[in-house]
């Protein structure tokens, strides 16, 4: 298969380009235009490959979009071109706007024209919180970030180009995810990093939000099923295998780094804090897909790879990364 995969330098999209180019042999062009996220180091072991190609621009340029189109004609785009970060979307939520509406807009219109199928990636933050049980498919849409409200309209004007246009588009909502390569700001590599480095782990009020954890790889293998598999027009949700509260997952990355507990640090609670994420996977898993990496192996992994990576996260603890640390918990890294 011939992929546009908008976004491709992130956490979840390199993951995901990597996997198509290598265990699935597709022809894969990243579009990105490299935001602090998004980093050419993510891709750093594909870009002599024969059936890789990068281009930098962002999705809510039309020109870049039609150039990548250009490239290697696609038969289809995977969306993954987000700004993710709750806590920023709280500070300055423009750019989430931006991208996530009128990004959304421009990819939609290209695929409309071009004739191409459309994945949009998305997250289980549309649902809002849920107190017990798990969120299906027909759950209602109950955002409380700006980050997870425009992702959510996002959602929305991809269905409506199903409904309105005939767009063969379909949306593959993932659970929180971990793995190699995703930027520290995020609870666990930010205290994987701070662990290793002796800094305090700031957690957020209590710590007792509970989340869906699913390895960035099993994410992707769920998007690359709907993307085969999927039927126009469905929405389908990938969680992973296990549940964990904040504070759970801080105690067992103290124990895998030997650091120490006085190093937590409980911090007031961000606005709109949800307090629980849970995902029912039925309807991927009707496709064949079955998580493969358990939360205890997937976190020990994790911590190998920050440990033995440290090639790709210094230059961002030294970088901007710094100042928006200082701003956001009132103390400055070690």
């Amino acid at each position: 298969m011939r992929l546009l995969v908008c976004g491709g330098a992130g956490f979840i999209g390199s993951t995901f380009a990597r996997l198509r180019l290598i265990e699935h042999g597709d022809e894969v062009t990243v579009l990105d235009k490299l935001t602090y996220a998004g980093r050419e180091e993510n891709l750093h072991d594909l870009h002599d490959h024969p059936r890789f190609r990068f281009m930098r621009g962002a999705i809510e340029d039309p020109a870049a979009v039609s150039a990548a189109l250009e490239a290697r004609a696609p038969q289809a785009i995977v969306n993954f071109a987000a700004e993710t970060h709750v806590d920023r979307s709280i500070a300055d939520p423009d750019a989430f706007v931006c991208t996530h509406a009128f990004g959304t807009y421009v990819l939609l219109e290209a695929a409309r024209t071009h004739e191409l199928r459309f994945l949009q990636v998305s997250t289980d933050e549309v649902y809002g919180s849920i107190e017990a049980g798990t969120f299906t498919e027909q759950s209602p849409l109950r955002p409380s970030s700006p980050y997870s409200a425009t992702k959510a309209g996002a959602d929305l004007l991809v269905q409506s180009y199903f409904h309105t246009y005939e767009l063969p588009a379909t949306i593959c909502r993932g659970s929180n995810n971990y793995g190699p390569y995703q930027y520290p700001e995020k609870l666990i590599p930010l205290m994987i990093l701070n662990a290793l480095r002796g800094d305090r782990l700031p957690i957020y009020g209590d710590g007792m939000q509970v989340r869906n954890w699913i390895h960035s790889t099993d994410f992707a293998r769920a998007i690359g099923q709907v993307l085969e598999r999927g039927l126009p027009g469905e929405v389908y949700n990938a969680g992973g295998p296990d549940e964990q509260e904040n504070i759970a997952v801080v105690q067992r990355i103290i124990e895998l780094t030997g650091a120490d507990e006085a190093q937590i640090e409980h911090v007031e609670d961000r606005p709109g804090h949800d307090r629980r994420y849970s995902l029912s996977s039925d309807k991927v898993r009707a496709l064949g897909w079955e998580p493969r990496v358990r939360f205890a192996d997937g976190l020990e992994q994790t911590v190998r790879w920050y440990r033995e990576n440290a090639w790709w996260w210094e230059p961002i603890r030294s970088g901007a990364y710094r100042e928006y640390y200082e701003r956001q918990y009132g103390r400055s890294l070690g």
